[in-house]
């Protein structure tokens, strides 16, 4: 199966120079129990003395590379077929030995803190957990870390998958895993890094941001802090983490229960909320898994860029491309999760920053090889990170097999695409709706508002026609425009036959709420 192995010495950008040692090193993200990504080149790299040999082998095959002047060095190993268990040896001064390697896919799971929720706090979590158990996925977790400069490596190891490990994993991930495993038959590497509350800008380099002339106000506003490199922040990171350390989540009749431990410390005065500095939790969390082999990213993230909707319009696309270009993969697929809904539900139409980042989301869907799994409809009001992680996971596999392994399947729900008015009522067209458009529980539409040439909206009057929505209202005699689910927590009705949920859209391009923050 493994014909010719590629050897390559890193020659400067992907490794940052480490202090010269006797001994092999790796980072943690080479280690027992990995999986290591099927059907393309996959580096194995770390550091050793300057000039040092180091032989690698897998299984029955043998290469040989040598650290450059740094201390660093890398082999690629040639593309492989899906299968394990594998031995594998790196032999210098001193020898490793890494058992219980995988080959199959790996994903990176990001985001803020929907992302971050754990299994044990999701639906029917006692249930989940019990039957965590499949030793052909195996699980990577970063720990919550900043910094000011790139990271060669972070506090990780690779785990099986059992109900000890995945009880306080990712839930989105962990079932986005189950899922996707069971749909391919090959072993699955899931590399989690997520820290609740954190914005987009945090998760990109700098060069990234400053590719981009419009979000120059990002790096002006954290100008100082980026100059002085805030000891300040540093310190306070690193005792909330000691703090964060002693805590334990245990699960106790289905509930999670939390110790009574001291408070947190308390952030300094003038010192803003440490993982909000543009690009540090992406030097902390992100950089020590480059170039490691990945096939694709998912991702749920947005809520804290909601107040600045509109320029999110440029700054998710930004995103992405920076972790392309990090990779150095090509345009690997990017999926993403669109907001759920929460919060009290309006009586009129209105205005929403959240229906905005939507909206920025939607639009996303231009940049090459990416695709999005709506949660519009899963949310609930009173709660920003809904429980029903399942139905997430599910409909990111469905996005994750057409995006990365183009499988001829639905995997959206239906999407806008033009509006004519006809006799006073404003006829719609979709796209993705596969076997038809449908009304949740075969009950009338309802969500749809309607605005004339005054720019004001009240609730319409829609059905479905053929592939056609029929939106009026008898107030309206000349519609201009017509948005549908544009809420924070909207009422959503419209699906396919397939049950997967319209996105919210809006039929004008007037000014939203957030443009120009």
């Amino acid at each position: 199966m493994y014909r010719t192995l590629i050897i390559v010495i890193i020659l400067g950008t992907l490794l940052a120079a480490e202090p010269a040692r006797a001994d092999i090193r790796l980072p943690s993200v080479i280690g027992s129990n990995m999986v290591l990504q099927r059907g393309m080149p996959v580096p194995i790299w770390g550091w050793a003395e300057p000039g040092e040999r180091v032989r690698v082998t897998l299984g029955s095959w043998e290469m040989a590379g040598r650290a450059d002047r740094s201390g660093a060095w890398m082999v690629i190993l040639a593309p492989m077929s899906a299968g394990g268990p594998f031995d594998l040896t790196i032999q210098g001064k001193n020898t490793l030995k890494l058992t219980n390697v995988m080959v199959g896919e790996v994903w990176v799971c990001s985001g803020q803190s929907n992302m971050e929720m754990r299994v044990c706090h999701v639906n029917d979590a006692p249930s989940e957990v019990a039957g965590a158990l499949n030793r052909n996925i195996r699980l990577f977790q970063v720990a919550n870390d900043l910094s000011p400069d790139p990271q060669r490596d972070c506090e990780a190891r690779w785990e099986e998958c059992r109900p000890s490990t995945v009880y306080l994993f990712s839930a989105a991930a962990y079932f986005f895993g189950r899922e996707i495993q069971h749909e391919l038959n090959v072993p699955v590497g899931l590399i989690h890094s997520s820290w609740e509350g954190t914005t987009a800008e945090t998760w990109m380099r700098l060069e990234g941001i400053r590719a981009h002339p419009e979000l120059s106000s990002i790096l002006d506003y954290w100008a100082p802090v980026l100059k002085s490199k805030s000891p300040e922040l540093l310190a306070y990171h690193r005792k909330t983490r000691e703090w964060e350390e002693d805590v334990h989540f245990v699960l106790y009749a289905g509930k999670p229960i939390l110790p009574q431990y001291a408070e947190p410390p308390k952030l300094p005065v003038k010192v803003s909320f440490a993982p909000s500095v543009p690009s540090w939790v992406f030097n902390g969390m992100i950089a020590p898994v480059i170039p490691f082999g990945i096939r694709e990213v998912i991702w749920y993230q947005g809520e804290s860029n909601a107040g600045r909707a509109y320029q999110y319009r440029t700054l998710f696309p930004a995103l992405i491309r920076d972790w392309r270009n990090a990779w150095r993969g090509g345009d690997f697929p990017f999926v993403f999760v669109q907001l759920a809904n929460f919060g009290q539900r309006r009586d009129a139409p209105g205005e929403s920053p959240m229906a905005e980042l939507r909206e920025a989301q939607l639009m996303t869907l231009s940049v090459p090889n990416t695709a999005m799994a709506t949660a519009v409809d899963i949310g609930v009001a009173d709660d920003v990170h809904p429980r029903n992680k399942q139905e997430v996971g599910h409909r990111l596999v469905l996005a994750a097999l057409h995006a990365a392994y183009g499988k001829d399947t639905v995997y959206s729900g239906p999407a806008y695409r033009s509006m004519i008015v006809k006799d006073g009522k404003a006829h719609l067209r979709f796209m993705n709706t596969g076997g038809g458009l449908a009304a949740k529980d075969n009950a009338p539409l309802r969500g749809f508002a309607i605005a004339g040439s005054d720019r004001k909206f009240v609730w319409a009057k829609a059905a479905i026609e053929g592939n056609e929505v029929v939106v009026w209202s008898d107030g309206i005699k000349e519609p201009a425009a017509v948005r549908y689910a544009w809420a924070d927590n909207p009422e959503c009705t419209l699906y396919n036959r397939e049950g997967l949920p319209a996105s919210p859209f809006r039929t004008d391009d007037w000014p939203g709420v957030t443009r120009g923050k």
